[in-house]
């Protein structure tokens, strides 16, 4: 884990809006309470402010791990829960020990990691901190077909090689994904539960998207 690494242009991103920016994209807790139970060991991998977390413990789920590379949104998250256990993530490694956790949360955090390597990477890590049997829980975004997303697809198609991914005015990249593209990323997970969906994005938006719970094979 390297600690002195250089600020990523979307942790800087992150760090900037953190203190403005709401993720109003709704969380399936009845789903989820099917196939994650409250006494289970959680990690919310891209915490954000906290927001999941918060939901969770409100309806009895007690053992709640965070963590985010933006610091800015560590710093918030803290300020509104202080008593959350939240930490701010240095490099691509999670800091936890192999088999650490029976359930990790993915929520928005594939469309931040645009390169399919790292998204591989970060799957592979999951798995990792995961006990046998534990489970994966992914929200996020799919590719849309209206004339603004069909426009910025292509505009930035060539810039970085992947058809879904976008630039926002104020300077994040961001990326919408195929459910075959979904579906290869989680191969080494038993699905147990998916259901497309429309999601309100963080600037006011709709986009395609779709929840997801996986058994570490």
């Amino acid at each position: 884990m390297n600690i002195n690494k250089k600020v990523s242009h979307q942790e800087k991103y992150w760090d900037e809006v953190a203190e403005e920016k709401e993720f109003p994209t709704p969380f399936p807790l009845e789903e989820f309470k099917k196939h994650i139970r409250p006494e289970m060991n959680i990690l919310d991998l891209g915490c954000g402010y906290g927001r999941t977390l918060s939901e969770l413990d409100e309806n009895g789920f007690k053992n709640l791990t965070g963590v985010d590379y933006s610091e800015q949104m560590i710093k918030r998250g803290l300020r509104l829960h202080p008593n959350f256990k939240l930490i701010k993530n240095n490099g691509d490694d999670l800091p936890f020990p192999d088999n650490s956790f029976d359930a990790v949360l993915l929520i928005g955090v594939l469309t931040s990691n645009i390169q399919t390597e790292k998204q591989k990477e970060l799957l592979s890590e999951i798995s990792r901190v995961l006990k046998d049997n534990g489970l994966i829980y992914i929200s996020d975004f799919l590719l849309n077909t209206d004339e603004r997303n069909l426009q910025r697809y292509q505009k930035f198609k060539d810039k970085y090689e992947i058809y879904g991914v976008f630039e926002l005015p104020e300077g994040a990249v961001l990326r919408h994904h195929t459910i075959p593209h979904v579906l290869k990323l989680t191969e080494d997970y038993e699905k147990l539960y998916f259901e497309n969906t429309i999601f309100d994005t963080m600037n006011g938006n709709k986009s395609n998207g779709f929840y997801y719970i996986g058994m570490k094979k």
